[in-house]
C-alpha cells in the first residue's frame, strides 16, 4: 500500500514538473521576439546582422537610447512627439470607443428591438475588412474634409475600428449579468440609471477593462492607417516613427529595435496594471456572490 502511494506521488510530481517546464518552454518561445528586440537595441549592428545568428551577445551598450534621446530638439527622431501623439490619439479613441461600447453592448444584451439580430451581424462584419483596405478611401475623403494629418482624424478612424469589437465584448459581459439584479435594485428605490452605475456596471466592469486594454493596444500599435493618414510631426505616431530609422539604403536596426522596446514598456505597464484590477473585481465578485 505505502509503495503504492509512493509511486502515485511521485508520478503526480513527475507530471507537475514536466507541466511547468512545458509551460516555461511555450512563454520561451512566445517571449523570444521580445527578447530578441531588447538584446538587438543593446547590441552592435554587426552582431544583429550576423549569419548565422549570434544568441549570446558579447557586449551590451546603450548607444542607442542615449543616440534617440539626446538627439531631441537637435534634428534627431522626435520619440517625445510621437510617444505624445500616440498617447493622445490612443487614450481619447479608446474612451470614446468603450464609451459607445458600453452603450451599445448593453443596448444589445437588456433590449429587444426590429432588426437587432441584423444590426449586431452587420456590426460583426465590420471586422472582416482590413484597415489597409480603407486607407485610400479614408486619405481622400480626410482630405475633402481638412482633418488629414490631425489627430481628430486618426480618432475617428480608429474609434470606427475599435467600436465592433467592444460593443461584442461588452455584449458578452452584460449577458452574464442576471437582469433580477437591476430590477431587485429598481425595487429597492434605485433608479434605472442608478441600478446600472451601481448593479451591473461593477459586475460587467472586468469585460469592460478587457475592450478598453485591447481596444488601446490595437491603437497604440497600429501601422497601417496610420502610415497612411499622418505626414508630419504634428500626428506621426510611434509605429508610424519607426520609419525614420530607414534611409535609401540602409536601415538602422538597433536604433529601430530600441524604438519598439520604448514602444513595449508602457503598453506593458498599462496590461499589468489593469489585469491586477481585473483578477481582483473577478475575485470581490465571488466572494461577494
Amino acid at each position: 500500500m505505502m509503495d503504492e502511494n509512493a509511486s502515485a506521488r511521485l508520478i503526480r510530481r513527475t507530471l507537475t514538473v514536466a507541466h511547468r517546464v512545458g509551460l516555461f518552454l511555450a512563454m520561451l518561445l512566445i517571449c523570444l521576439p521580445g527578447i530578441w528586440i531588447v538584446l538587438s537595441s543593446l547590441r552592435p549592428t554587426v552582431e544583429i546582422m550576423a549569419k548565422p545568428p549570434v544568441w549570446i551577445p558579447q557586449q551590451l551598450s546603450f548607444d542607442a537610447y542615449v543616440a534617440m534621446f539626446s538627439g531631441i530638439g537637435k534634428g534627431g527622431i522626435p520619440v517625445l512627439d510621437y510617444f505624445r501623439n500616440s498617447l493622445i490619439i490612443s487614450v481619447t479613441s479608446t474612451v470614446i470607443a468603450v464609451a459607445i461600447g458600453m452603450a451599445g453592448g448593453y443596448a444589445f444584451a437588456r433590449y429587444r428591438f426590429r432588426g437587432k439580430s441584423s444590426m449586431f451581424l452587420g456590426l460583426m462584419l465590420t471586422r472582416t475588412v482590413p484597415g489597409i483596405a480603407l486607407s485610400l478611401p479614408l486619405f481622400f475623403l480626410y482630405v475633402r474634409l481638412g482633418i488629414i494629418d490631425t489627430h481628430i482624424g486618426m480618432i475617428l478612424a480608429y474609434v470606427a475600428l475599435n467600436v465592433p469589437f467592444t460593443i461584442w465584448l461588452i455584449d458578452g459581459f452584460f449577458r452574464q449579468v442576471p437582469k433580477d439584479l437591476a430590477e431587485a435594485a429598481q425595487i429597492d428605490g434605485c433608479t434605472r440609471w442608478q441600478a446600472f452605475w451601481q448593479v451591473e456596471f461593477p459586475l460587467a466592469r472586468p469585460g469592460i477593462a478587457s475592450a478598453a486594454i485591447f481596444a488601446f493596444l490595437t491603437c497604440w500599435n497600429e501601422f497601417a492607417l496610420a502610415s497612411q493618414l499622418t505626414r508630419s510631426v504634428n500626428s506621426k505616431t510611434l509605429p508610424v516613427g519607426l520609419l525614420d530609422y530607414t534611409a535609401e539604403f540602409t536601415i538602422d536596426w538597433r536604433g529601430m529595435c530600441a524604438l519598439a522596446v520604448v514602444m513595449i514598456i508602457p503598453a506593458l505597464t498599462l496590461t499589468y496594471i489593469v489585469q491586477k484590477h481585473l483578477v481582483g473585481g473577478l475575485t470581490s465578485g465571488a466572494v461577494k456572490g
